[in-house]
């Protein structure tokens, strides 16, 4: 009586068709690999198609966090007590403004507010690492220099908008193993713009960072 419910030889898909289909799927799979999932996780994209959908940018991101998450803590970082909030962190002091000439009698005081002076020092364990802002508005800019005292640390000079979208990158400049740095940037967009260290060395390092420009605040938020 269950015979019934069995399909018929001429039902059963021919073998021809089952080929057919296997490559169909392959051909999709492997077409999602190379515009969808290269792009994506590992940056590469042959048919450009991920630089378009943004997905590119998204695997640059992750290739180089991941290169920065395999470099090895040297010994002594493991040995060293956690560092308290502030551990290593001189303050931040903020240098009087530059003092500006003379407005003459036609033309309005700038506000000293406008530009700012500021000389920061933070010092980083083996390991660790910190981040300095400044609150920028587009088309504001800024000269830099930044130096290091016991050892290079690894730098990401970036900026993020209000509200960024998730993913979002606007880098400045970045590099691996450096001493000093320096020069202008110019806000690309409203938002916080700065500077971000790790110290991959075995011993402390002291950055002492300068800025002079059109900012509104400093501060460390890493």
């Amino acid at each position: 009586m269950y015979n019934n419910d069995l399909p018929t030889r001429a039902e059963l898909p021919s073998s021809r068709r089952l080929v057919l289909s296997t490559v169909i799927a392959a051909a999709a799979a492997g077409a999602l690999l190379v515009t969808v999932v290269m792009p994506a996780e590992y940056g590469i994209d042959p048919t450009g198609i991920g630089g378009l959908l943004g997905l590119k940018r998204m695997g640059d991101i992750k290739v180089a966090l991941a290169q920065e998450a395999k470099q090895p803590v040297p010994p002594a970082a493991a040995s060293a007590a956690p560092p308290q909030a502030e551990a290593g962190v001189a303050p931040i002091v903020a240098a009087a403004p530059a003092a500006a000439p003379a407005p003459a009698a036609s033309a309005p005081a700038k506000p000293a507010a406008d530009r700012q002076t500021h000389e920061t020092r933070v010092t980083l364990k083996p390991g660790q690492a910190a981040e300095i802002k400044l609150d920028m508005r587009k088309g504001a800019k800024l000269r830099f220099e930044w130096t290091t005292a016991g050892g290079p640390v690894n730098f990401d000079n970036h900026g993020d908008p209000l509200n960024a979208p998730k993913g979002f990158y606007h880098g400045y400049g970045k590099g691996r193993h450096v001493e000093r740095d320096a020069g202008e940037i110019e806000a690309a967009f409203d938002g916080m713009h700065g500077f971000y260290w790790r110290n991959r060395s075995g011993g402390n390092v002291t950055v002492t960072l300068k800025t002079e420009g059109e900012y509104s605040a400093l501060k460390r938020v890493l």
